[in-house]
């Protein structure tokens, strides 16, 4: 399950309008796949109205499901489906799928330097409603561009720089983001700590022009950090907690948010 346990960071952000990257420095080998079932809540405190903080609170949870598969070794692809639970807006939202592949790498004694690259798409697979603070989405269909460095010790330790481009088709602003994650990647254990940013060209901002306002046009900036940790429970199953929290930002809820989920791994020679 060597190449299999960073994917499980993946998931705690495929249901979120703001994550911690859509794609990670580790692959499933040729033929295998790896199946998640995570489960979670945030519990945001404030929102940001522009760049205004305010005391207006919001309770979501979600489950969704992730699945990754090992095209060759150098390539793999990944889809997710979530279902989120904000008041009364309850709903699967964007079906996301990926497909990364590294094109550089470098040995060095004790160590590997690895370059990738991704292209992706999110879209809406249910009518899910817009126009208020516990919209679970903008309804937008975003193609998806990513590069990524993941430098790696063989203790384990790795470090990963990622950003690209985020193009949306409907009338959400564009934006780029920027992501920096740190652990350590074991046979038996997993566990990261990292910095999410993401900023958005232009769009209006909440309470900022007179009502009704089009709230597909929000821009949303933000930085958060959080972290997971993974552990095998036995043979090809693992299990997952994690945790994260929105610093702060633009037309944003900022506070916690916690997850926890079942990590299945199917080998080739499982088949």
């Amino acid at each position: 399950m060597k190449y299999t346990l960073a994917l499980v960071t993946v998931l705690f952000s495929t249901f979120s309008s703001y994550s911690q990257g859509r794609i990670d420095g580790f692959y499933d080998p040729k033929g295998a796949a790896t199946f998640v079932l995570g489960a979670g809540q945030e519990d945001t405190n404030h929102y940001y109205a522009g760049t205004t903080k305010t005391d207006i609170k919001r309770q979501l949870q979600y489950i969704s499901v992730y699945a990754a598969y090992g095209i060759i070794d150098n390539v793999e692809v990944s889809i997710a489906i979530p279902y989120l639970k904000s008041d009364e807006n309850t709903n699967f939202q964007d079906l996301s799928v990926f497909l990364k592949y590294q094109f550089a790498n470098r040995d060095f004694s004790n160590s590997q330097l690895a370059f990738s690259g991704a292209i992706g798409m999110s879209t809406p697979i249910s009518d899910y409603a817009i126009g208020g603070l516990n919209d679970i989405g903008q309804q937008a269909t975003i193609i998806e561009t990513r590069l990524m460095t993941h430098y790696k010790l063989d203790s384990g330790w790795f470090a990963t720089l990622q950003s690209g481009f985020s193009f949306k088709l409907e009338e959400v602003p564009n934006s780029i983001p920027v992501v920096f994650k740190a652990g350590k990647a074991l046979s038996k254990y997993y566990f990261d700590i990292y910095y999410d940013f993401q900023h958005s060209f232009g769009g209006i901002d909440y309470l900022g022009t007179p009502p009704p306002q089009n709230f597909r046009r929000f821009g949303v900036d933000y930085h958060k950090i959080g972290g997971t940790f993974y552990f095998v429970l036995f043979k090809d199953f693992g299990a997952y907690v994690s945790g994260s929290y929105v610093l702060g930002g633009r037309n944003v809820f900022a506070g916690p948010g916690y997850g926890v989920g079942l990590v299945y791994s199917l080998r080739k020679q499982d088949l």
